[in-house]
C-alpha cells in the first residue's frame, strides 16, 4: 500500500509546470439528480458553488466541533499552527468515515456521477484575531490533477459569517478556465501562495455564510477567498475533496485516494484502509 509520505504535499511551481493538465469547466448533465433538484444543478452549472446543505444536526454539530478542539490542542501544542491539519483522512478514522458519509457523498454524486474518489481533507481553522487572509484564487492551480473535475465540500466546524471571515465566492468564474495569477510575497499574510488580481471584472463576491454543521460545494475552478478573521471568534472549515474516478493525480496523488461511491475498474487509486482513531 502506498503512504502518505509518497506523495508531494505541496507541489512546486516547477512541477506543476512539467505536468499538462486540463483546466477547463464540464457542467453536469444528470436528468434523474437523487440528492439534488435539477434547478440546483443548473445553479452550480451557472455559478460555480451551491450552499447551504446539512451535514449534522446541532447535536452532531457540537460533538463534531469538541472532537476538532481537542485535535486542535493536540496540534498546537506540538508547536504547529491551526492550518496544518491536512490529509486528515489518512490519519484519523473519523474523518476517513466522513469522507464516505452518504449525507456528503449523496449531493456529489449528483455532480460528478456514481464513480467517486475521495481524495482531500483539510482543516481551514482561523483563530481569533488571525491577521492571515486567503486570497482570490482558483483550487485546481494548486493541483498536479487532470481533468479539473474536483468538487470541495467546505463543512463548517464553527458558524461562518462575515464577522468571522466566511469564505466568499465570485459567480460564474468557473467558466474562465484558467486564470493568471502571482506568486504571493512572502509578508503578505496569505495562507496559501497564489492571488488572482483584477477580480472586479468578476462581479460581486457571495459570501458562504454557513452555520455549523452545513456545508457548500463548489467546483475547483471557482475563484474564492476569505479576508482575515479579526473577531473574538474561531472560524473553522474542514475541506472534503472530491473527484471523478477517471481523473488522474501526478506526483504520486493517487495514493491520496478513497474509492467512496461506485468502482475504480483500473484501480488506479490506492483506496487506503479506515486508520486507527485518533
Amino acid at each position: 500500500m502506498a503512504h502518505a509520505q509518497e506523495f508531494a504535499l505541496v507541489p512546486t511551481e516547477e512541477q506543476l509546470r512539467e505536468i499538462d493538465r486540463e483546466l477547463r469547466f464540464e457542467p453536469t448533465k444528470n436528468p434523474s439528480p437523487k440528492v439534488l433538484t435539477r434547478e440546483q444543478i443548473d445553479f452550480y452549472n451557472e455559478n460555480g458553488y451551491l450552499m447551504p446543505l446539512d451535514a449534522f444536526d446541532p447535536e452532531e454539530a457540537a460533538d463534531f466541533r469538541k472532537w476538532f478542539d481537542g485535535l486542535l490542542d493536540r496540534t498546537l501544542g506540538s508547536g504547529k499552527d491551526s492550518y496544518s491539519i491536512s490529509s486528515a483522512h489518512l490519519k484519523y478514522g473519523r474523518i476517513w468515515d466522513l469522507l464516505r458519509s452518504e449525507r456528503i457523498v449523496g449531493p456529489v454524486a449528483d455532480l460528478l456521477g456514481e464513480n467517486i474518489v475521495g481524495w482531500g481533507a483539510h482543516f481551514f481553522c482561523k483563530m481569533p484575531g488571525d491577521g492571515k487572509q486567503v486570497t482570490w484564487h482558483q483550487d485546481a492551480s494548486y493541483w498536479p490533477m487532470t481533468p479539473s473535475r474536483t468538487v470541495t465540500v467546505w463543512l463548517a466546524v464553527d458558524d461562518a459569517d462575515v464577522e468571522n471571515a466566511a469564505m466568499r465566492f465570485l459567480p460564474g468564474s468557473h467558466l474562465e478556465g484558467r486564470i493568471p495569477y502571482r506568486e504571493s510575497a512572502g509578508g503578505e499574510g496569505n495562507v496559501l501562495t497564489q492571488t488572482v488580481e483584477g477580480i472586479e471584472r468578476f462581479g460581486e463576491p457571495v459570501d458562504d455564510v454557513l452555520r455549523a454543521g452545513q456545508f457548500s460545494l463548489h467546483s475547483d475552478l471557482l475563484l474564492h477567498g476569505s479576508e482575515a478573521n479579526r473577531s473574538a471568534r474561531r472560524r473553522c472549515g474542514l475541506t472534503l475533496r472530491y473527484c471523478a474516478v477517471e481523473v488522474r493525480a501526478h506526483l504520486g496523488w493517487n495514493a491520496k485516494g478513497l474509492i467512496v461511491r461506485g468502482r475504480d475498474a483500473e484501480g488506479y487509486w490506492t483506496d487506503p484502509p479506515r486508520p486507527a482513531d485518533g
